[in-house]
């Protein structure tokens, strides 16, 4: 992989200077843009080291062009992970159906994407990591925009002054808080919870998911590969999101433990699994929804300003075209301009893919019994069909070619 290079080392202006928050996708791929347009970009991660675990995610539609031009897809078709099969199991754990996993995403074979997260923020790392100051083990404390630039302090006691700031720190953004407040003002609670982890291959599951259903109850086993360990997913209804829950892993564990109680399947297993995982990830399944990304000269991207929920299946695929967007939108503009340029040429496609929550995906969960069974038969009907063409929300946005300025 090459390094990204200036584009603006004829700039006639000093580089401006910007920090990003966050080196998840959203804020790595934002690197690699602003970087590739002139800036002088510093990223701050509040974890020691790059995160490359993670449930496997999709990249689909107008984000397929976006990794094309950073020139990492090469990179990303060799870690494809090749899905062949995605099973329906009824509570007493016989099967139902069985279906090309297409049918249910809307991707297309032979073009979509599905990689483990970690080949895709290891590619990100590796196009920005020459060309990119990085500050792990730290994170944004307080933000003054009083002047004409904003001054941060960081947690570990530092002070520095930047052009712009920006927020890629995902659902619970800390800077988006700062920013505009409490997250509850924009947080769209969907009605579930989610936990995933994983645990030993003890079904010999290869290039597969098995899924589990009852009525607001869902299990799930995702074999990758052909590996020893599988992705273990537990889904279930909850009326409020279980607030004393979301920053006690404990508390998690029991509350998924007594939810699961009488599940059958393989659940007591992979609730024995839960209790020693080291990698427990448990959330609401949620959005964000806000009337503007920005204020002043520091702005949001990706699930800090739009989360879609796991849902929808696009959470990268935003993130991925919200950071060209951005970036592309500040190379020829002030920060005003800018962020103006980025909201109204990006809302619209962030607005239909968030509303995708009411398609495809969302339906995979019933609450009710007669849910339960109005969507095992349309698995029934799927099962003998092809798989689809894809959504129209996944390319609902055509990339505009962005120049630096000069």
């Amino acid at each position: 992989m090459t390094r990204t290079g200036l584009l603006g080392n004829t700039r006639s202006t000093p580089r401006r200077k910007v920090l990003i928050s966050g080196a998840g996708i959203a804020g790595s791929a934002l690197a690699f843009w602003l970087n590739r347009y002139g800036f002088a970009v510093t990223l701050v991660e509040k974890a020691g080291t790059l995160r490359d675990g993670g449930y496997p995610i999709d990249v689909r539609g107008t984000a397929l062009e976006v990794v094309r031009r950073m020139g990492i897809l090469p990179h990303l078709r060799d870690a494809h992970i090749d899905l062949r099969r995605l099973t329906f199991l009824d509570g007493d754990g016989s099967e139902i159906a069985s279906v090309d996993p297409h049918t249910i995403t809307g991707g297309v074979a032979g073009r979509d994407l599905e990689v483990r997260r970690g080949d895709l923020t290891g590619a990100l790392y590796a196009a920005v990591r020459d060309d990119v100051e990085f500050l792990f083990d730290d994170s944004i404390d307080t933000l003054d925009q009083s002047g004409h630039r904003v001054d941060v302090t960081f947690r570990g006691g530092s002070r520095r002054t930047f052009d712009m700031v920006f927020g890629a720190d995902g659902l619970h953004s800390r800077t988006r808080a700062l920013l505009f407040g409490p997250e509850e003002q924009f947080h769209r609670y969907l009605g579930h919870c989610f936990a995933v982890f994983t645990m030993r291959n003890t079904l010999g599951l290869s290039h597969e998911t098995m899924m589990w259903n009852t009525p607001g109850r869902a299990a799930a086993l995702y074999a990758v590969g052909d590996d020893d360990a599988v992705h273990a997913f537990l889904n279930f209804a909850h009326p409020e999101p279980p607030f004393d829950a979301f920053r006690n892993p404990e508390a998690q564990r029991d509350l998924i433990a007594a939810v699961f109680a009488d599940a059958g399947w393989e659940v007591p297993g992979m609730l024995t699994a839960l209790r020693d995982a080291d990698d427990l990830f448990f959330d609401g399944v949620s959005q964000i929804r806000m009337p503007r990304w920005s204020s002043g000269r520091v702005a949001l991207v990706g699930d800090a300003a739009y989360a879609p929920s796991f849902l929808t299946g696009q959470g990268t695929s935003l993130a991925l075209v919200g950071a060209y967007m951005l970036a592309g939108s500040l190379a020829d503009r002030e920060h005003a301009a800018g962020f103006a340029a980025y909201e109204h040429h990006t809302r619209e496609f962030v607005t239909v893919n968030q509303e995708q929550v009411g398609e495809g995906d969302a339906t995979l969960f019933p609450t009710t019994a007669r849910a339960l069974k109005q969507r095992n038969d349309m698995l029934l009907k799927l099962s003998t069909m092809p798989s689809t063409e894809a959504r129209p929300a996944h390319s609902a946005l055509t990339l505009p070619e962005f120049m630096p300025m000069t």
